[in-house]
């Protein structure tokens, strides 16, 4: 059963601003302030997207730029309104996949097995997830067709 929209804006949340508690470094006993190790600042995002198409494909393409996944606005809507006519919430329960007991889902149709190898770090791990399920089969199709650019039917 897919996930709520309130659920999947929170783990899309936790998962891009990262879930893990900050730690100071404080310096020996001893050791000057100056001899401490320098400590990093997290980088938080303060784009804000709106949870509906547009904003789950802008939200995707700036995690596909940050990991040098290809892909046009243009190219992933064209392919979205085929595979699910924008539903995040779209399975197929028909074709050759869900015979085999995989069935396509959410926006792009990926299955799991897909899913899972090309999924983007940055993105929550649930196939159903609108920004998940555009990187990682934007990923996909950059390793298979050079680009989600170069898809035009069914892949």
């Amino acid at each position: 059963m897919p996930a709520s929209a309130s659920y999947r804006r929170l783990v899309r949340s936790l998962a891009v601003a990262g879930t893990g508690v900050a730690v100071v470094a404080m310096p020996l006993f001893g050791a000057t302030s100056a001899a401490a190790a320098p400590t990093a600042q997290a980088a938080t995002s303060t784009t804000a997207y709106p949870d509906n198409l547009d904003g789950w494909i802008r939200e995707a393409m700036d995690v596909m730029a940050q990991n040098g996944i290809p892909g046009s606005y243009d190219s992933i809507h064209r392919n979205i309104m085929r595979e699910s006519s924008g539903n995040p919430a779209a399975i197929n329960l028909w074709d050759s996949n869900a015979a085999k007991g995989t069935p396509s889902k959410g926006l792009l149709q990926v299955i799991d097995p897909t899913f899972q190898a090309y999924h983007v770090p940055g993105t929550a791990f649930d196939p159903f997830d609108p920004v998940a399920n555009i990187a990682a089969a934007c990923n996909y199709a950059a390793d298979r067709y050079g680009s989600i650019d170069n898809v035009f039917g069914a892949y």
